[in-house]
């Protein structure tokens, strides 16, 4: 069964030495969660989780970074899972459609802490998680991402892969219940983020908490169903109606998929990622300012129209979801970044104006690539009849085109000196680099204070 074989991947993790380029890729994706996370504290839906969960809080000895407070491990996970996801800057597993960072460190973290664990082994069940979620995730595709929002669904064997390795290290069989009984509650339904409500996020942070409490339990004897990934009323035959389970453990402990991961440089639905790099590659090319273009098509993947293709966001999340927002506002301001979506840019008349240029097409041709293939043409047209055109078969992030150590750096810095104040920023990225060398706690995570804060003279 596919998880027995998963189940002995994980058991031999919590020992096996990483590779240099896999220990590199662990750090790298756990600065970019927390570049996520942070940012993710002063927004929706956290605002509203830490006050749905005010009893919980001080309780525990997991963090909530940014909020200067701790709480048991299973709500810690479910909190931190969801600020995580909600600024649209965390990392994605192309191949899966799927987001792996929120889920997967969100219940790793949690439990380190809890367990006063090493950071190599924090990064070692990181790299486990990935592994073992991102191999489910791209067996279950195309057809999962129909209906289902892989993040909330495959993130529960991500978080359960992880936390099982921090409670239970080097035990096959809590790997094997704990990944099991996660499966049956995978859920996450592709209509939540369709609209301006705040339930996208909550799909991480419920996949990182299934993950924590399906690891919890498998430590303390409770037992799942082994053949839940292929039995014929499991997950691939409930929630994918083509699983290709055939080569799914190939290269498994070998291949780390881990070293493959697409890390943001635009804060928005990935989906629009290779149509603002081909719009900004095409206006550089040309010289052409936005005021100088008169209109433009865009070819992309089917998908991303139906993910993406609000043609009048009406909210910041909406904004998020609209290739016609996101291309003007990289057109009139050059990039698409926090700021992008803040009130006043919101209302701006020339990026309203400038999506009226847009036209959106699903090209065949590129879709047939989906999804191991992100790809966009765009073609411009200017006032004096002057056409142009771009095309980027991948985005700036993906693994053929990653984003340096040094724009790890800068985008940690850009996203969490706001939130924590540069000194603290600057602290917390070097011992994270330097996470192997650590204890989890050495990162004194639930005194990371928002940028600003004073106590009182009671310490209040």
């Amino acid at each position: 069964m596919i998880l027995e074989s998963f189940a002995k991947y994980v058991e031999g993790q919590a020992t096996a030495e990483l590779t240099p380029n896999t220990l590199r890729a662990a750090k790298r994706v756990l600065i970019d969660w927390f570049s996520a996370l942070l940012p993710g504290t002063q927004v929706a839906p956290g605002i509203q989780l830490l006050q749905a969960h005010r009893a919980e809080l001080g309780h525990g000895r997991s963090s909530l970074p940014g909020n200067e407070t701790t709480a048991f491990a299973a709500t810690a996970a479910w909190l931190n899972g969801s600020i995580s996801h909600a600024v649209e800057f965390d990392d994605i597993f192309r191949d899966a459609i799927y987001h792996p960072g929120c889920p997967t460190i969100a219940a790793a973290l949690a439990l380190a802490e809890d367990s006063h664990a090493s950071g190599l082994l924090l990064l070692k069940s990181i790299v486990a998680g990935y592994e073992v979620s991102t191999r489910i995730g791209a067996a279950i595709q195309p057809a999962h991402y129909r209906f289902f929002h892989t993040t909330g669904t495959v993130g529960c064997f991500g978080a359960a892969a992880a936390g099982v390795l921090l409670t239970s290290p080097g035990d096959a069989q809590a790997a094997l219940h704990a990944m099991a009984t996660s499966a049956t509650f995978a859920s996450g339904l592709q209509q939540a983020f369709r609209s301006d409500a705040m339930t996208k996020a909550l799909h991480a942070g419920h996949a990182a908490w299934v993950g924590v409490t399906s690891a919890q339990g498998a430590s303390a004897g409770v037992t799942g169903v082994a053949d839940i990934l292929e039995g014929s009323a499991g997950f691939g035959a409930a929630l994918c109606d083509s699983p290709d389970w055939r080569s799914v453990t190939d290269g498994l402990g070998d291949v780390f998929n881990i070293e493959r991961i697409t890390q943001k440089n635009h804060g928005c639905c990935g989906h629009t990622f290779a149509a603002i790099d081909a719009l900004l590659d095409a206006m550089k090319t040309s010289g052409l300012r936005w005021e100088q273009i008169a209109r433009v098509v865009v070819r992309t993947y089917a998908p991303a129209l139906e993910v993406a293709g609000i043609r009048e966001p009406k909210s910041a999340f909406e904004a998020r979801f609209s290739l016609p927002y996101v291309l003007a506002h990289a057109a009139v301001y050059g990039s698409v970044r926090l700021e992008a979506f803040s009130d006043e840019r919101l209302r701006d008349g020339h990026v309203r104006e400038w999506m009226k240029k847009i036209e959106l097409v699903a090209d065949p041709e590129i879709t047939r690539n989906f999804p191991r293939m992100r790809a966009a043409r765009v073609e411009l047209a200017s006032v004096d009849g002057k056409t142009v055109e771009a095309f980027a078969p991948y985005r700036r992030g993906d693994p053929e085109a990653p984003l340096s150590d040094a724009d790890i750096d800068d985008k940690f810095r850009e996203l969490a000196e706001p939130v924590i104040g540069s000194q603290a920023a600057h602290e917390l990225l070097e011992k994270l680099w330097r996470m192997e060398e650590l204890d989890v706690s050495d990162l004194n995570l639930s005194n990371l204070l928002p940028a600003g804060f004073k106590r009182d003279r009671d310490g209040r």
